[in-house]
């Protein structure tokens, strides 16, 4: 079962090969990284994957989409590189 470390890991792989492509920014949906990580949606971890999201946020990041019960696939954020 993936881990928080697991989802920081793809996010800075993600952060990365926008960086080398020379993009600005970056949207991630916590749905896709999960299935990234693996064990979605089969036997989630969508509370840790969208808290490891929030956890990797910098100033001027921005929240694009927010489920209403906080944690959930459809979580989106703009991190900008």
């Amino acid at each position: 079962m993936p881990n928080a470390e697991d989802f920081r890991s793809t996010l800075e792989e993600i952060f990365s090969i926008a960086e080398i492509t020379k993009l600005s920014g970056v949207v991630v949906k916590a749905g896709n990284l999960h299935r990234l990580v693996g064990d979605y949606p089969g036997n989630h971890r969508m509370p840790i994957c969208c808290n490891a999201m929030r956890q990797m946020m910098k100033e001027g990041d921005e929240i694009l989409a927010a489920p209403p019960k906080v944690d959930g696939a459809s979580l989106e954020i703009l991190y900008r590189l």
